[in-house]
């Protein structure tokens, strides 16, 4: 096996000092011949070099370099003729381990079909059979609204006929309701020439292509000529289309008219995805729009993807722009080509436009995967307090402390726990204070949590990822002096503190605590807040069943006469001491009896 390897690195190597020094693309292949990744370079010697000349970081690049045991390579004149082959080959032979295009095919294009009278539909099925297709739109209301806009505007066919010369002039079809309606205009029986047809299918290709000025200026000369020869029926239908596309226009402006023929780009990451926004600009008008999503594989730059989308855009949707706005510099030269950062004005306000965009996709797909996976969302807001803690590993268990007490009469503590962002209540733990006199929270506090994770340590229980004290800076002191110094425990410890309206303000962390920034109404503002709560809830309770149980116990246990039952009597019937107390002799009496019931009268008076 060695003996193996060693050959196949030896004829890498060969391979791999004997490459050019050009632009070209290169493509790896494992031992069933398959392509396992296609990639470009400036200089194919140094890249292709570098996969086999150091150490990666990233497992998935160390995986993909031991299955190699083949390279090819194509050389070409410049960089954008191999980001154009590269994105191609991709495309073509889906490697392993390159980053492909997700969920291309959910979204719908709108087909002009290739037809002697093509129909214009919408469609999820790519047929490459000479048809045009434009799209995918992503939104698919502006989609539906162009295709409205057209039916206005052109009243096309919308049959499955072969609509030949040789079947019309043969009177093979008879007209539909449809030409009845003045939804078409009847090319199956030749009441709308070939001729006259393909100028409003050219007209549509235009509109799609977002052309609307040159379709709005042609309508207006044709409207004019029309006026000139007194047909002012027809000039009138000519003058209700321009006025349909010059509406759609209007509500599609979002800049100035002089912006025109620009691509803009922005993108957008998080763990395992890259999500890139694509608008196009003619006119002033957003006329193409697209946010899609890449599949991360070899731990890949945002340089590096947005590149990749926007070769994929640019050819998807075949634009010639000379001019493409970016969030950041590209290092990407494409021919008349230029990249421009804006810094203000109307292309800042395009590019912040795309922004919005990419963000908005990025939370709807979230929102969507959580939906299927509940869990995941809260793996992702555990993700973010270890992220803005900088723990050692995603806080799974949580746990969180709360002293309660009024004036240091029947103190009392309560632990929660949360396990994967969820109370687990049967893990809540109750604590009965002994050995601190008065009101002292701090050494209540120290109490609880010595008990806690002595014993934990003692029965070899879980410790948790993460301790919270609901309270500040000093409470998370004294928890540090015990779980630090005393236990030599190695636990994250953080403090949850509240407003003046005793709501969850702040997140504590660090020694010294310093104060870590949580945006309110997030979901992992709104679990820190349940946390909270849950355990002031959780002391609160235990605390007046205690000082409820502490006063009928002073009271009526220690009255001559008086067991259980009588007591269990008392209170059934009187509910509370209080209206015991208040209660007449006879009726006390009728329950307990006259002896008794003096007896109850003469302490509680005291």
């Amino acid at each position: 096996m060695k003996q193996e390897e060693t050959t196949i690195n030896e004829y890498l190597k060969g391979i791999v000092s004997n490459l050019p020094e050009s632009p070209g693309i290169y493509q790896y292949l494992n031992s069933e011949g398959t392509i396992i990744y296609v990639g470009k370079a400036k200089n194919l010697k140094r890249r292709v070099s570098s996969y086999f000349n150091r150490e990666h970081p990233n497992g998935k690049t160390r995986l993909l370099v031991r299955k190699i045991t083949d390279i090819k390579y194509i050389v070409v004149n410049s960089e954008e003729d191999a980001l154009l082959l590269e994105n191609n080959l991709i495309k073509k032979y889906k490697p392993r381990y390159n980053v492909l295009l997700k969920d291309d095919k959910t979204y719908p294009s709108i087909c002009v079909s290739n037809e002697y009278f093509p129909r214009v539909f919408k469609t999820r099925n790519i047929v490459r059979n000479g048809s045009i297709y434009y799209g995918p739109y992503s939104h698919i209301p502006s989609m539906n609204a162009l295709l409205d806009l057209i039916k206005k505007l052109y009243p096309l066919r919308t049959c499955h006929h072969a609509l030949t010369p040789e079947n019309i002039r043969n009177g093979k079809f008879e007209v539909c309701l449809e030409y009845h309606i003045k939804n078409c205009k009847g090319p199956c029986i030749g009441k709308q020439t070939h001729e006259n047809y393909l100028r409003d299918i050219d007209e549509i290709k235009k509109i799609l292509k977002g052309d609307t000025q040159i379709v709005c200026d042609l309508l207006m000369d044709e409207m004019k000529a029309l006026a000139g020869e007194m047909k002012f029926e027809e000039a009138q239908q000519i003058k209700e289309k321009y006025d349909l596309i010059e509406n759609y226009r209007s509500r599609s402006e979002v800049v100035s008219r002089i912006i025109h023929n620009v691509d803009v780009f922005s993108i957008e990451m998080d763990e395992k995805s890259a999500y890139i926004n694509y608008l196009h600009i003619a006119n002033g008008c957003i006329n193409q729009a697209f946010t899609f999503e890449y599949k991360k594989q070899l731990n890949e730059t945002k340089e590096e993807l947005l590149q990749l989308g926007i070769v994929e855009m640019r050819e998807r949707y075949q634009s010639k722009s000379h001019e493409i706005i970016v969030p950041f510099d590209v290092d990407l030269q494409l021919s008349n080509t230029v990249f421009t950062i804006p810094q203000r004005g109307e292309k800042k306000h395009l590019l912040e436009l795309s922004i919005k965009n990419v963000k908005q996709y990025k939370v709807d797909r979230l929102k969507q995967s959580e939906k299927l996976n509940p869990e995941q969302k809260n793996t992702r807001i555990l993700k973010e307090i270890q992220e803005q803690l900088h723990l050692p590993k995603i806080p799974v268990h949580i746990e969180c402390f709360d002293n309660s007490n009024i004036q240091g009469s029947d103190a009392v503590a309560a632990c929660v726990v949360f396990k994967m962002g969820k109370p687990c209540k049967n893990e809540y733990r109750k604590f009965i204070i002994k050995t601190v006199e008065g009101p002292d929270d701090y050494a209540s506090m120290k109490e609880v949590v010595r008990r806690r994770y002595t014993r934990a340590i003692d029965e070899n229980a879980p410790l948790p990822d993460l301790i919270i004290t609901d309270g500040g800076k000093g409470q998370m002191e004294v928890v540090r002096e015990v779980i630090e110094d005393e236990l030599k425990l190695n636990i994250p410890i953080a403090g949850l503190a509240k407003d003046n309206k005793h709501r969850t303000s702040e997140l504590l962390y660090g020694f010294p605590p310093m104060t870590i920034g949580v945006k309110q109404n997030t979901s992992l503002f709104h679990l820190l807040e349940n946390i909270q709560n849950e355990v002031h809830r959780f002391a609160i309770t235990f605390h007046r069943d205690k000082r409820s149980k502490s006063q009928i116990d002073s009271v009526l246990d220690h009255i001559p006469g008086i067991g259980d039952k009588r007591k269990s009597a008392l209170l059934k019937t009187f509910k509370s001491v209080t209206r015991i107390k208040k209660a007449s002799l006879e009726e006390i009496a009728g329950i307990v009896g006259l002896k008794v019931a003096k007896n109850i009268k003469e302490i509680l008076k005291e």
